[in-house]
């Protein structure tokens, strides 16, 4: 994985500035970091104007294809379902370079839309850009859009966007460990545990277990090793709860995502 180094020196626009949109923007200017100007589309009025309002250098444009001429690094962070009416009606110059952070749009069907020879990389920032922590999927490698990312977190670039969709499709299971955090509050509770204080638990034991992940010298699986007692309760929850038929649904459940976005 490349690491951080100094900062982007290209224009960058955002066509929808959603929760990612967001993250990318506070991330670039995380703790007075300096970039060059932003350009953010209308969509999303209220959350734009925020961040304009917020930072220095980030401007609202009248539309989208104000976002494209202004930028020379263009980052598409639309919704699947919505991305030939946001974008199809676009000039991008071939001498633009594209971000698409579009799950489930291929770099072709993406060019088709746009009518460009641009250049188009696609990537999955997460939301700990916003304290440049996000490990960032790329494909295919491009300088400028690695650096770029390599400034939020780092940049991971893979062959080909086979590999990228496997990323993709890991990048559905975050909820599911929210609520899956969640579920265990709601089962102390229902034990008589008062929710703020059982709530306040399973976050700080969960964030240690985050910490742990920092130790790159132990595989995942050597990590619950060492987190585990021969027949104490750790071993009997993973052997009862998360045994071969769940592990398996959890593996149908993500092969079917996958096919969904190839």
């Amino acid at each position: 994985m490349n690491r951080p180094h100094a900062s982007v020196q290209h224009t960058i626009g955002i066509i929808g500035v959603g929760e990612i949109g967001k993250a990318l923007v506070e991330g670039l200017r995380h703790e007075g970091g300096a970039s060059p100007a932003i350009f953010l589309s209308p969509r999303g009025t209220r959350t734009a104007a925020e961040l304009s309002e917020r930072f220095e250098g980030v401007q609202v444009c009248a539309d989208n294809q104000e976002v494209v001429n202004r930028a020379e690094l263009v980052i598409l962070a639309v919704r699947r379902q919505d991305h030939a009416d946001a974008l199809g009606r676009l000039k991008v110059d071939d001498g633009k370079t594209v971000v698409s952070l579009i799950a489930g749009v291929s770099v072709d069907a993406l060019r088709r839309t746009l009518g460009t020879a641009a250049p188009i990389v696609r990537a999955i920032p997460l939301p700990a850009a916003r304290e440049r922590r996000s490990v960032t999927v790329t494909t295919p490698a491009h300088p400028m859009v690695d650096a770029l990312f390599n400034q939020l977190g780092g940049s991971l670039p893979v062959a080909d966007e086979d590999a990228f969709n496997v990323f993709s499709a890991l990048t559905g299971t975050l909820t599911a460990h929210y609520a899956y955090l969640a579920t265990l509050t709601a089962w102390a509770t229902s034990h008589g545990i008062p929710a703020e204080s059982a709530e306040r638990y399973v976050r700080g034991l969960f964030e240690n277990v985050g910490r742990a992940l920092n130790d790159e010298s132990r595989s995942l699986d050597q990590l619950a090793a060492d987190h585990e007692t021969p027949k104490g309760n750790n071993e009997r929850i993973r052997t009862t709860w998360f045994d071969p038929g769940n592990a398996n649904a959890l593996k149908e459940a993500l092969d079917d995502l996958l096919a969904d976005l190839t």
